[in-house]
């Protein structure tokens, strides 16, 4: 059974204003650095058989700083991209619900982005690279929605439910199967 790190780059500007960032590649604010770097020493990336990224900057500076570098540096996946916020890019919620009250990305057509089939469609390929990788542990670097919307699929649950899932920057989530998983204080330990 494999278990799936999933890591939410550090605080960027927007992230802190609650702007909606896709495809914009902004780099950490140095609270998203400290943050980042608070991983160091967290996470022994020798533990990980498989080591992924999404190719924006603000992701893979956050496991640079999480000591996921040389032969542990991630591999970038497209896929592991955040969600296509299409016209919505930098606004707010505030902002996007005067036009289009009641919004959410999970729940609702984002004009100019992507859908959510198309959304799951990428992240169940995530999934089954990571299934299919033989590796008992996985971790990926990557972005609020995306990582939200990977979790449900992981679950096989509907997009529709990912306001239910908060995830603050810089923060760590463990998916994996209930048995046998063992104790979660090994999570930093290499693999015997």
């Amino acid at each position: 059974m494999t278990r799936l790190f999933l890591v939410r780059h550090g605080e960027t500007e927007w992230s802190r204003d609650g702007r909606h960032t896709s495809v914009t590649d902004l780099p950490l604010t140095e609270h998203g650095r400290e943050q980042a770097l608070k991983l160091f020493g967290h996470l022994d990336p020798r533990a990980f058989g498989l080591v992924l990224s999404s190719p924006r900057h603000r992701a893979q500076i956050t496991a640079e700083l999480a000591g996921f570098v040389g032969s542990h540096a991630p591999q970038l996946d497209e896929d592991l991209v955040e969600w296509a916020y299409g016209d919505y890019e930098g606004l707010t919620s505030d902002q996007i619900h005067e036009h289009a009250p009641g919004w959410t990305v999970f729940t609702r057509p984002t004009p100019g982005g992507e859908t959510a089939e198309q959304v799951r469609s990428r992240l169940t390929r995530v999934i089954e690279l990571v299934r299919g990788s033989g590796a008992e542990q996985a971790i990926v670097f990557s972005h609020g929605h995306a990582l939200r919307a990977l979790t449900l699929c992981w679950l096989e649950l509907d997009l529709d439910v990912g306001d239910r899932f908060p995830l603050d920057t810089s923060t760590v989530s463990i998916l994996g199967e209930a048995k046998g998983m063992g104790s979660l204080d090994q999570w930093n330990a290499p693999p015997r």
